[in-house]
């Protein structure tokens, strides 16, 4: 194909979505589902909408050219709250020095827009591969990943996926996963002045505080993956009390777990409960987990020897000079959604998770000039051969 990316009109895009304030929470992407959805439908695509909760919208654009797999991109609509720091305002787009700033600019505004601009050409020309064409735009995925969670229940058929996330334009093909239960440890009201007729359940948290502490460093930490280090456990909220003369009947600690790919969130789960359960046969210590908060969802993984990997690797290699080899994210992302429903995929994006969530976040101009090629050859090498794994 010789029809290159139009940098100008990308800019314009990026600008045009950057205004639209889809920070999560509380999130409200009904209007950035609605840009994003005339961008696809001005090229061709048949386009429509998901509300996975109220006013937190998904689009879904579908261009079906003959037989063939299923492609899709995917990225999300969501940021995360702009906060304090910035130069400028956070939900204008301002170019200075080869980047672009603007909250969402690098996560992951730039690339969706870089997404889009790719669809474009691959609809301008048709003839250079054969299949079906998705462009699925999510909502929430900074907070519980109930966009991409509601899209993947209804078991749509999708063999690859390219998921757009800022990785400096290489190839991710893992990340890890999170869990956080919230354990309330339980003790006695009584007033301060006589605490010998209470219980302190802050006293009793610290027992289960320096245990967690132990089996991170003892255990969890020790399991590691090639591409995205190691597990952990670690507490990052505790609450307790009433009243500054009251001891507290209980204490909240909010621990965070991650998980590489390979461990299994039901066995993380009961791993630990077993915790708790030793916490309280032997220290006496009186705990239960009450909820989970939300998060992204679990670890993925796709095969380093998969056709995808491969394609996504030339395509970071060709336009970008980005190392054949593959990456692992530290967090999380919506990859492990499209995993569930059995799609193949990577994840790459222009931009460098360093600076994404921070003030006067940006996405420099050259690695999103060139993402549009490389999303279009990684869709091209995967529709071009008509290729279903």
């Amino acid at each position: 194909m010789t029809t290159a990316p139009d940098l100008a009109r990308m800019k314009g895009d990026l600008a045009g979505l950057v205004a639209i304030d889809s920070q999560n929470p509380p999130g409200f992407e009904r209007t950035a589902a609605a840009f994003v959805g005339n961008l696809m439908s001005a090229s061709g695509f048949e386009v429509r909408y998901e509300e996975c909760r109220p006013d937190r919208t998904n689009v879904i654009g579908s261009l079906v050219n003959g037989d063939g797999p299923v492609f899709a991109f995917n990225t999300h609509l969501d940021v995360v709250p702009a906060g304090e720091g910035w130069t400028g305002d956070p939900l204008v787009l301002r170019e200075a020095d080869g980047r672009l700033h603007g909250r969402g600019a690098c996560d992951a505004k730039g690339c969706l827009v870089a997404m889009i601009e790719a669809m474009r050409l691959l609809a301008a020309d048709r003839k250079a591969w054969s299949g079906t064409l998705l462009g699925v735009f999510v909502a929430d995925e900074e907070v519980a990943s109930a966009g991409a969670r509601h899209f993947a229940s209804g078991r749509p058929a999708i063999d690859f996926v390219v998921v757009g996330e800022p990785t400096s334009n290489t190839t991710v093909i893992a990340h890890k996963g999170s869990l956080r239960p919230l354990v309330r440890v339980h003790g006695t009201t009584a007033h301060s002045g006589t605490p010998h007729l209470g219980v302190n359940a802050i006293y009793k948290a610290a027992h289960v505080v320096g245990m967690v502490e132990r089996m991170h460093r003892e255990v969890i930490a020790l399991r590691t993956h090639p591409l995205v280090g190691s597990a952990s456990l670690t507490i990052t909220r505790a609450q307790a009390g009433t009243a500054d003369n009251i001891l507290p009947d209980r204490c909240d600690l909010l621990l965070d777990r991650r998980m590489i790919p390979g461990e299994d969130e039901d066995d993380v789960k009961a791993e630990i409960e077993a915790l708790l359960s030793t916490a309280t046969a032997e220290l006496g210590v009186r705990c239960e987990i009450v909820d989970f908060k939300a998060t992204t969802g679990g670890a993925s993984e796709t095969e380093r020897t998969h056709a995808i990997v491969t394609a996504s690797l030339d395509a970071c290699r060709r336009h970008a000079g980005a190392p054949r080899e593959p990456h692992g994210f530290s967090g999380g992302c919506d990859l492990v959604h499209f995993r569930t429903i059995g799609a193949h995929g990577t994840v790459i994006g222009p931009g460098s998770l360093g600076v994404a969530h921070k003030p006067d976040e940006f996405v420099p101009v050259d690695e999103f000039a060139v993402a549009p090629l490389i999303y279009r050859d990684v869709a091209l090498a995967m529709l071009g051969r008509g290729m279903l794994e």
